[in-house]
């Protein structure tokens, strides 16, 4: 039996938000593997156990730029301390600089386009400096250069989400509903193709344990899990999600409708995979009253 400490506990009530005890018996009963033990909580508490998206979080702001000839694109997220600099003007200037000088000069990684020279100075210097003017940490954390096999049209959600979609198609409107529409839904893959074996095996293992907690027959957990996953890969596929702005669509019939196709689509979502501290400002005072 795996040992199970503190610090694995914590970790996984982050991630689900379930209480102590729970999470500690799950680690238990999954010998120490935090998936598993996730996948156990998910069973136990539904979409509760899932609320890492809602607690994940960093400020700054994601930018999406593509060229005009609709060829060339590129996604930079930069991350702050605070909303406030994500709002500063100097910030979102610095940020927007960025992501051109990305796509016009094929720059594809944070290093690389942290040494390239811009107007005399690296962008590494500019970040230094503008951390001394605003006094807050600044980070340049990804870049994903893009290369149209069709045409790119991208959306910008607040600089919360940004989206750049590849597609077969000229039509501009299509593009940027079907960006927007990205945002809205963040799907997981274009199609059934895109998703990993390991995210369809986990979906059906939770399935067939909800189904047994529900006491459904032995002879069903088969017939039962495997429609709860082809429900599950219709909502996280692009093509077979329904379009958000007409619900008797899909994404795939709106591009048969315009003789069109979607070539691929990348998204950044700003602090996607960053823990954000939260701070106890009651145990703070408290604990300076002592």
């Amino acid at each position: 039996m795996a040992e199970i400490t503190a610090k694995m506990v914590m970790s996984l009530r982050a991630k689900t938000d379930a209480p102590m005890m729970d999470c500690k018996k799950a680690l238990n009963e999954a010998d120490g593997d935090a998936t598993r033990a996730e996948e156990i909580l998910r069973v136990r508490f539904g979409n509760k156990a899932s609320k890492a998206s809602s607690r994940v979080a960093a400020e700054g702001i994601v930018s999406c730029y593509v060229d005009s000839n609709g060829k060339n694109g590129a996604l930079v997220e930069v991350n702050s301390e605070t909303d406030f600099c994500a709002k500063n003007d100097e910030f979102k200037s610095f940020v927007e600089t960025l992501t051109k000088a990305s796509v016009e000069n094929n720059i594809d990684d944070v290093d690389a386009l942290s040494s390239h020279s811009i107007n005399g100075k690296t962008v590494e210097e500019l970040r230094t400096q503008l951390i001394g003017k605003i006094g807050e940490n600044i980070t340049l954390r990804r870049v994903k250069r893009i290369s149209a096999k069709g045409n790119l049209f991208s959306y910008n959600h607040g600089g919360r989400v940004g989206v750049i979609v590849d597609i077969k198609s000229t039509d501009e409107n299509l593009g940027k509903d079907i960006a927007m529409h990205i945002a809205a839904t963040k799907p997981k893959a274009l199609d059934q193709n895109g998703v990993s074996q390991d995210l369809i095996d986990a979906e059906r293992r939770v399935a067939i344990e909800k189904a047994k907690e529900a006491g459904k027959p032995e002879e069903m957990l088969d017939k039962i899990a495997t429609g709860t996953v082809n429900k599950f890969l219709k909502e996280i596929t692009l093509v077979n999600q329904v379009f958000v702005k007409d619900e008797k669509l899909t994404i795939e019939q709106l591009l048969k409708n315009n003789n069109a196709e979607v070539n691929g689509f990348n998204f950044f979502i700003v602090g996607e995979g960053i823990e954000k501290k939260e701070v106890d400002f009651a145990s703070e005072v408290a604990a300076a009253q002592q």
